[in-house]
């Protein structure tokens, strides 16, 4: 297809295409309502105001509550001073820039080649992003742990190593699956960086402690371990190894374990073989995509993380892989096996995106990134002596960290853990985010009703 080139065609192009997302995002795909957030505001309001405690909150009407670390209660503390309306748009605001932040760290100044309109192209393809859409009409914290375990690679690779693992500590405070990247950080040969995420996020566990003794209490010896709070393992929108045993009807821990197991050894192996050539962009996306298979849950929106890889792809020669995956991932594909997983059909269409995430930990390349366009400036520090040892940098299109010298930084991370928002109830979508015909399940689901694709 032949773009048009001048300005007038373009933004005659460019609104067309507009039309045409939102069109796809308002019939294809079912809006969430912004549950997660409801059960977020409502959560806190109860705790501050009324005097409730903080896990004994549920949305009215159905049976999810608050399921995250107490430390992200303490966090989302200001919101009980905004009404859910005032609070929806500070999300949305928050939620833009963590994307705006996200994006400038993976692409770095090379946005600027393509001018508006490649920018505008750009932007209507992250529109049609399954993760994307679900984290910000769920109100999810997804963008905002991926943009606080970016910001330390961006400190580590501008020299700024001083403040590096904070970011990821504060989001394995928020979310659990994150701490995998403090694994990272040790692998990488960081260990000032992992003991400072280390530092950091049991300072922000033991600060929550102090503040609200009972909820921590309650979470870390009830809570955490009640599976049922956060939703249904077999639910067609978990995309994690779990859920894939769940779908076939394999309750037993022991397979899941051993699962894991094999997937962390081949993260471990992948993740080495990327520092030792200096890929730490490679392999933060591999702990990223790690995290989402590993997870007891991983809901449709945690794959945001997802996001790290397909710039690898591209920047390792692969556009067209990492268009064709990008695809999938914006069809809802996955709903169609929303009544019944069963059969072959079943066993591959309900569970594509966690194949997608496992070909991607089996294959991202490694060895094979191509230099070109800018990089954010580089560190001074290295972590092994040589001649003019020069430390990495985040290549701009991919978001690669390309050291000079095999020392090397972290970033990019997961958070899959349990969330908030489990939802299967009525099929009004705008009023319950599952528009599941189900009653509401012994186990409760996170995600959202079976979209129309």
């Amino acid at each position: 297809m032949t773009l048009p080139r001048t300005d007038r065609a373009r933004l005659l192009f460019v609104l067309g295409v507009a039309a045409a997302v939102t069109a796809f995002t308002a019939t294809v795909p079912l809006l969430r309502d912004w549950f997660d957030l409801r059960v977020y505001h409502g959560a806190v309001d109860t705790w501050v105001h009324h005097g409730g405690r903080l896990y004994d909150y549920r949305v009215p009407g159905t049976p999810y509550g608050f399921t995250y670390p107490p430390f992200a209660a303490v966090a989302m503390l200001p919101m009980a001073l905004l009404g859910l309306h005032a609070a929806i748009a500070v999300a949305l605001l928050l939620n833009l820039a963590a994307l705006a932040w996200v994006l400038r760290i993976l692409t770095g100044p090379a946005w600027r080649r393509y001018g508006w309109f490649g920018c505008a192209l750009g932007l209507c393809v992250l529109a049609l992003f399954e993760p994307l859409r679900d984290t910000i009409s769920f109100g999810q914290v997804n963008l905002l742990l991926l943009a606080l375990v970016l910001t330390d690679a961006w400190l580590l690779a501008t020299g700024r190593g001083r403040w590096a693992g904070a970011g990821i500590g504060l989001a394995a405070a928020i979310k659990l699956t994150p701490a995998l990247f403090i694994g990272l950080l040790l692998l990488a040969g960081r260990r000032r960086e992992a003991a400072a995420a280390t530092a950091v996020a049991a300072g922000a566990t033991a600060f929550a402690a102090c503040l609200a003794p009972g909820a921590s209490r309650f979470y870390w010896t009830v809570a955490l371990w009640d599976t049922s709070r956060v939703g249904r393992l077999d639910y067609v929108s978990n995309q994690s190894l779990q859920g894939i045993l769940a779908r076939l009807g394999t309750p037993d821990r022991t397979v899941w374990a051993v699962l894991v197991l094999l997937v962390l050894c081949v993260w471990a192996s992948r993740v080495r073989r990327a520092v030792a050539v200096g890929e730490w962009a490679t392999a933060f996306a591999l702990t990223g995509l790690t995290t989402c298979l590993v997870s007891p849950i991983t809901w449709v929106h945690h794959l945001v993380w997802l996001l790290p890889s397909f710039a690898v792809l591209v920047r390792a020669g692969r556009p067209r892989v990492a268009g064709a995956l990008y695809a999938v991932l914006c069809t809802s594909v996955v709903w169609l096996w929303f009544d019944d997983a069963s059969g072959i059909d079943g066993f591959l269409g309900s569970n594509a995106y966690t194949w997608i995430t496992l070909g991607l930990l089996l294959w991202l390349p490694i060895g094979q990134l191509r230099s070109g366009g800018s990089t954010l400036p580089r560190s001074t520090r290295a972590t092994a002596p040589a001649p003019n040892a020069a430390a990495p940098a985040i290549a701009a299109v991919s978001g690669h960290l390309v050291p000079a010298s095999s020392a090397g930084s972290a970033a990019a991370g997961s958070a899959t853990g349990a969330d908030g928002a489990g939802r299967e109830l009525t099929r009004n979508a705008s009023s319950d985010p599952t528009g599941s015909a189900r009653p509401a399940a012994e186990k409760p689901q996170s995600s959202s009703s079976r979209a129309s694709s």
